[in-house]
């Protein structure tokens, strides 16, 4: 019975008809902490993606062929995108210059995020029912490795200081911490699972490497793990229906995207303090820095676009209009093109952040969730 609701709730969740109802619900537990003002619409020379610092790239293999009978002109220098088809049990590969479907691979059940090893030799595709990570050659789009008996792996990362790996099991509450060996014929060692109710959905390391954040989607808080002791060291109720969680540049604040109330949350998360609310758009979900370390980039599901947050302001600076519920984001190293899984139109959608306009819509499988691509911007 908890697992067919819990299997409700995240349907409901991925289509945004649970997410009005339980804001609603919710609404009388909302404090009265401040609204910070989204802001006018801004003028073209105000948006922030044309001010496109310098990116920083991955260093790139050499290499002709390409054993997944991908395009060698592909797998040589860029590498595909990865898509993962969360319903398919799938993977498309697009080509970043052609923007056209080069392949698919089939994975494990429910597929619905990826994550590069910290050297950028792999990409992690995380399949949560079927309890396995398959490890791909970003390149080339070859399956390296396949790693069984990892439970529920819905989210997964790396700590920055390259020794944690972390799955977050949404539907079994719990996250899963892991000793990471790049060298060992066993890359994971299984330190300790957590309980951790209820759906714990989203994760985000601080800089050092010593807490660990978790976003639980059912009860609509917010987690630190200490990884030093492996346990946890608190919880915050921040609003219904808790979703993507990232940590400014500095290490000092957490945004929380609140998919029920239709904001995104601003705290001090070392003090445990919300200090204020963005409004977004309907359906608050999840984050992707935009590389120049100030600004962050909100997708709102059920609003049907993209909001860019400046974190030196807090407010909106920018929206994006994106259709089929936008989803994940992933940006070039040249700052200057984002790709959008969105969730409920089977297609990937990749926008020119200057002028904000859709370049390009691409068909692939059924619920597309996690994107990737090699040569990326940096996280924040």
């Amino acid at each position: 019975m908890v697992f067919a609701a819990r299997t409700r709730l995240r349907l409901l969740a991925g289509t945004g008809l649970g997410s009005g109802a339980l804001a609603l619900g919710a609404s009388n537990r909302v404090s009265a902490y401040p609204f910070f003002s989204s802001g006018a619409a801004p003028s073209k020379e105000a948006n922030p993606a044309v001010l496109m610092p310098s990116g920083g790239t991955a260093s790139q293999p050499g290499g002709s062929t390409s054993p997944s009978g991908l395009p060698a002109s592909t797998a040589q220098m860029r590498g595909p995108v990865f898509v993962l088809n969360s319903r398919d049990a799938s993977v498309s590969f697009i080509d970043p210059i052609k923007m056209t479907v080069i392949g698919e691979v089939n994975v494990g059940k429910e597929p619905h995020h990826l994550y590069p090893t910290p050297d950028a030799s792999q990409v992690i595709v995380a399949s949560a029912m079927s309890n396995e990570l398959h490890w791909f050659d970003p390149l080339r789009g070859q399956l390296s490795q396949r790693i069984r008996q990892i439970d529920d792996p819905y989210q997964l990362g790396f700590s920055p200081d390259r020794k944690w790996f972390a799955t977050a099991a949404l539907r079994l509450d719990r996250v899963d911490l892991y000793r990471y060996n790049q060298r060992g014929t066993e890359p994971l060692q299984m330190i300790k699972r957590i309980p951790l109710p209820k759906a714990p959905s989203h994760l985000w390391f601080s800089a050092d490497s010593r807490t660990l954040l978790a976003t639980l989607q059912d009860s609509g808080e917010l987690a630190a793990i200490d990884l030093d002791r492996q346990e946890v060291l608190w919880k915050m109720y921040i609003g219904a229906l808790t979703a993507g969680v990232i940590i400014t540049a500095d290490d000092r604040f957490a945004l929380v995207g609140v998919m029920g109330e239709d904001h995104v949350a601003v705290l001090d998360w070392r003090q445990r303090q919300l200090i204020g609310r963005i409004p977004t758009g309907k359906g608050a979900h999840n984050f992707r820095g935009a590389g120049d370390r100030r600004h962050i980039y909100v997708s709102n599901r059920v609003e049907n676009t993209i909001s860019c947050l400046d974190t030196s302001q807090w407010r909106v600076v920018a929206n994006l209009a994106v259709p089929g519920g936008p989803d994940c984001m992933e940006i070039a190293a040249d700052l200057k093109t984002m790709w959008v899984t969105s969730r409920f139109a089977r297609a990937v959608h990749v926008l020119d952040l200057p002028s904000g306009k859709i370049l390009q819509r691409i068909s692939v499988g059924r619920s597309p969730h996690g994107v990737f691509m090699y040569q990326r911007a940096p996280w924040l």
